[in-house]
This record gives structure tokens, C-alpha cells and sequence, in this order.
């Protein structure tokens, strides 16, 4: 997942850097980071595991722990 997809991903769900930190269990320096391109010296890639979560998300999958979104 490139950074661009990361945080297409994250808008299209709703979801602040925050929110998507929470959801995968890290913290927002790190959404920060993996949404950077990747010449950025801090930048650093997705993780496997948060690519599937993330792939999980946008198919529709919505652990009891979602946040709610307000519009």
C-alpha cells in the first residue's frame, strides 16, 4: 500500500489520523509517517498487517470499537 492509498483509504472512510491511529493500534505519528512519501527520511512504509486491517475497512468490515463518525 503506498502512501497515497493510505490516506485515500483513510479519507474515504471518514476517518481523522486519530481515529485511524486507534483503529490500528499504533499512534498518530506513525499514520503520519506512513501517509508521507517515502524520500522523506522519517517516512516509513505500511505495515503488512495494517494494509489488510486497512483493505478490511474499506470492503465494510466494522469491528465493535468503529468510532462514530459525525457529518
Amino acid at each position: 500500500m503506498t502512501p497515497a492509498e493510505l490516506k485515500s483509504a483513510r479519507h474515504a472512510l471518514g476517518l481523522s489520523v486519530r481515529q485511524m491511529a486507534q483503529m490500528l493500534d499504533t499512534d498518530e505519528q506513525t499514520v503520519r509517517r506512513m501517509e508521507m512519501e517515502p524520500d522523506r527520511s522519517t517516512a516509513r512504509p505500511v505495515a503488512a498487517r495494517m494494509a489488510r486491517l486497512i483493505a478490511a475497512y474499506v470492503a465494510g468490515y466494522r469491528p465493535s470499537d468503529w468510532p462514530q463518525i459525525s457529518n
